[in-house]
C-alpha cells in the first residue's frame, strides 16, 4: 500500500454521505480522531432515511426518528453540526441541484478537507454500493472540483447568497474499488466511540451486539492488511489531492 500524507494543517472537514447512519458504518472512528485533534467537523447527509423502515412506517415519523438518531451518533463523535438536504431516500441521483446544495454547504464551512463515498462500485462488498451512496459520491466530487471553486457554477450562490468560491484541497473517499484505497486510520482508540455512534441508530441496528462483533473482525482485517498489527481496528480510504 502507498500511503499518501494527508495535510496536517486541517482546521475543518465536510463528510457528504447519502443516508443517515452511513458515516457511522464507514468512518465515524476516524472523525473521532479528527474532532480530538482539533478539527471542527460538519455533517451533510443528502437524505432522511426514510425509506430505510418497516413497510408500514409513517414516512415523516421516520424522517423525525433518523435524522434525530443521526444527530445522536454525530455527538458521540464530536460533531455538532449537522445538515440534512432532505432529498428523496431511495432515489438519489447526482443532479444539478444537489451539486448546488452540496457546494452551497462547502461554501458555508469553508472545508480543509471533505470525506464523501465514491461514486464507483466496491465489487469487494455490494452490498454497501448503494446508488444513492454513489450518487452523492459523485455530487460530491463535482462539487469540490470545479463546483465550489468556480464563481461561474451556481450562480445564485455567489449573486443571490454571497457565498464566495472555494477551494477543497483535499479529498477522501470511502468504499471505493479496493486497489485505490491508499490511507488506513487506526481507529483502536475510538472504536468504541464508533460502536456508540452506531447504537444511536436504534431503528436500524437494534441493541448492535451481532454488529459489533461482525465490524470488529472487518476493521480488524483492514488493520491486519495495513500493517498496523493483531488487535488493531483501521478504516481505509483514498485521500485524492484535490489542487
Amino acid at each position: 500500500m502507498t500511503t499518501p500524507t494527508p495535510s496536517e494543517n486541517v482546521r475543518s472537514a465536510l463528510v457528504v454521505a447519502a443516508h443517515p447512519d452511513d458515516i457511522d458504518f464507514g468512518a465515524a472512528g476516524t472523525v473521532a480522531t479528527w474532532t480530538a485533534a482539533g478539527i471542527v467537523v460538519t455533517y451533510c447527509v443528502c437524505t432522511s432515511g426514510e425509506a430505510g423502515g418497516p413497510v408500514d412506517r409513517d414516512a415523516a415519523e421516520m424522517i423525525r426518528t433518523r435524522e434525530a438518531e443521526q444527530r445522536a451518533a454525530a455527538a458521540q463523535v464530536g460533531v455538532t453540526d449537522v445538515v440534512f438536504l432532505r432529498y428523496p431516500d431511495g432515489s438519489l441521483t447526482a443532479s444539478i441541484e444537489l451539486r448546488r446544495d452540496i457546494t452551497r454547504v462547502i461554501r458555508q464551512v469553508r472545508p480543509d478537507r471533505v470525506l464523501a463515498w465514491s461514486p464507483e462500485i466496491n465489487w469487494e462488498r455490494v452490498g454497501t454500493t448503494h446508488p444513492d451512496h454513489r450518487a452523492s459520491g459523485e455530487a460530491a466530487f463535482a462539487a469540490v472540483f470545479p463546483d465550489s471553486r468556480n464563481p461561474h457554477a451556481h450562480r445564485e450562490l455567489l449573486d443571490d447568497e454571497g457565498l464566495e468560491p472555494w477551494t477543497v484541497p483535499e479529498l477522501w473517499v470511502n468504499d471505493g474499488p479496493a486497489p485505490l484505497r491508499n490511507h488506513a486510520v487506526d481507529i483502536t482508540d475510538t472504536f468504541d466511540k464508533k460502536m456508540a455512534a452506531l447504537r444511536s441508530h436504534a431503528s436500524q441496528v437494534g441493541d448492535g451486539v451481532a454488529l459489533e462483533k461482525a465490524l470488529r473482525a472487518n476493521f480488524g482485517a483492514i488493520a491486519r492488511a495495513a500493517g498496523l498489527g493483531e488487535g488493531r481496528y483501521a478504516e481505509i480510504f483514498q485521500v485524492v489531492d484535490t489542487r
